[in-house]
């Protein structure tokens, strides 16, 4: 197993950040060899046959964001940080991630790194589509789209495509603890409203247990994209 230890320390103030437990240097070990928690999450929210989204795509775009993010997270790259009373990112390690999409994500932070935590999210999600998409094409998971004017692309194997959806519907009928990038899958998929498409059970208490066993940088990330996909809805409205 390829695996990643990595620390990530907070410097905050407000209530989520403040339990103990959290705030000291926290330890996560990471299997890299596995599914990409952005590829997992683009799965997710498209047809595993036809690869047509669930969602619009500003909701989806927010989520991809959100889940490049989490990739830096989960890496060690980067953590959540609370400044002057609003939540930013801090640089944990500018080494380089090994993969261009997730680089490209962290050499922004690292040029510009005084932007809030949402200006980030609105930002990647300008292009996360394209980008996660592209990066899933590459690696031999999607087809290419049809047709020039086309965006939508379709999974190489309907079953990989599946799978990610349908691990998260085991653990929760099973009442079974998800890993780290799972549980984040998870909260994810909540946030941006796509576990009401996706989830055959939709059970509260084993939704905010999954989200509430996460470190802290991650339940934040998941509280801002929520916060985000919320005000996208209201700015359509």
């Amino acid at each position: 197993m390829s695996a990643i230890r990595f620390e990530i320390k907070l410097h905050s103030c407000n209530d989520r950040f403040n339990n103990p437990a959290v705030r000291s240097p926290l330890v996560v070990e990471v299997d890299l060899s596995g599914p990409r928690l952005a590829n997992d999450l683009f799965f997710v929210l498209h047809d595993d046959t036809t690869g047509r989204t669930r969602l619009s795509s500003r909701l989806t775009g927010l989520g991809l964001a959100a889940a490049v993010l989490g990739e830096l997270m989960l890496i060690g790259r980067v953590t959540v940080e609370l400044t002057d009373g609003w939540v930013g990112l801090a640089l944990v390690d500018a080494a380089p991630t090994g993969d261009t999409l997730t680089q490209t994500a962290l050499d922004h932070i690292i040029a510009e790194p005084s932007h809030r935590f949402r200006i980030w999210l609105q930002f990647l999600a300008r292009t996360a589509y394209t980008d996660v998409a592209a990066r899933m094409t590459a690696d031999g998971l999607l087809h290419p789209p049809r047709g020039r004017l086309s965006r939508r692309r379709a999974p190489v194997l309907a079953n990989t495509a599946a799978w990610p959806g349908g691990r998260l519907n085991l653990a929760i009928q099973r009442r079974q603890p998800l890993n780290l990038q799972d549980g984040v899958l998870l909260g994810l998929l909540v946030a941006t409203s796509g576990g009401q498409l996706v989830l055959w059970d939709q059970n509260p208490t084993y939704l905010s247990a999954s989200t509430a066993a996460l470190p802290a940088p991650l339940q934040e990330l998941i509280a801002q994209t929520e916060a985000a996909v919320a005000d996208s809805v209201i700015s359509r409205r």
